[in-house]
């Protein structure tokens, strides 16, 4: 088989992957997308994926909460952090503090591969001009990676936090695999009762004005932004990662094209 022909086999192979996906949500939406996040999550961890879903969480301003729910579920699901070598160090302390502290006992720290970012972004400053790119590099592909045997995962996203995340559904079809949602119609204020209530500890850096923590050179603090604004990242009107983008980047021509993981 030349390469052509492999690649349009490997093709078809995907687009009906996808479908498949696209069936099992519209089954999973009737049985379960009423649900409250805690027998939603229930479900899908021990009914519908036991032993295949994953939770993916940047350990950010919020993700305790997400994560305190699987916790009190099971606690060996694992979590995928992506480190990507630009994060806070108050970041990576929370990480462990929080891990310990609910208990978790998988929780994976998945890096870009070393020689992919000396091909890519040697000096470290490709973040500077085309964040969409470090982005791919440092997330998108170690994501996918991670995800390899996973049919399923868990994310702590909510309607509030984007326009572009509006109409998020708690049950949806990303490419092959499903994501949920459980957090979707939670608001800010359902979000700051609950951390409340169960004495979550807070990332230390939201006590310093940053409303959304993720890398460090992509973060504004609230002094200089409205909370939840659009443009999380600094000087631009991005506000997606890339791993939240899949449905849409492949139509996008500032997008980086190319099957994951083929740099």
């Amino acid at each position: 088989m030349s390469d052509c022909e492999a690649a349009i086999a490997g093709g078809r192979a995907f687009a009906d992957a996808a479908d498949v996906a696209e069936t099992e949500v519209a089954r999973l939406q009737q049985r379960y997308g009423q649900l409250p996040a805690e027998p939603l999550l229930r479900a899908m961890i021990k009914n519908e994926f036991p032993g295949r879903v994953a939770v993916v969480s940047s350990f950010g301003a919020e993700s305790a909460l997400i994560l305190a729910l699987v916790a009190e579920i099971d606690p060996a699901t694992p979590v995928i952090f992506l480190d990507t070598g630009k994060h806070f160090s108050d970041t990576l302390s929370y990480r462990d503090r929080l891990t310990s502290y609910l208990g978790l006992t998988d929780v994976r720290s998945v890096q870009p591969l070393p020689a992919e970012v000396a091909a890519t972004d040697a000096n470290g400053r490709l973040w500077d001009r085309n964040a969409d790119a470090c982005c791919h590099l440092r997330k998108v592909v170690p994501l996918e990676r991670a995800l390899a045997g996973f049919e399923a995962w868990i994310t702590g996203r909510k309607r509030f936090q984007s326009g572009q995340r509006a109409d998020l559904d708690t049950i949806e079809a990303v490419d092959s695999r499903i994501k949920i949602n459980p957090l979707a119609k939670w608001s800010l204020a359902q979000v700051a009762s609950e951390f409340k209530a169960r004495g979550l500890p807070r990332h230390p850096l939201v006590a310093q004005g940053y409303p959304s923590i993720g890398c460090a050179r992509a973060r504004r603090k609230w002094q200089t932004m409205p909370r939840h604004a659009p443009g999380r990242w600094v000087g631009a009107d991005k506000t997606e990662c890339g791993i939240h983008r899949a449905k849409w980047a492949r139509s996008d021509p500032n997008w980086p094209q190319g099957p994951v993981g083929a740099e």
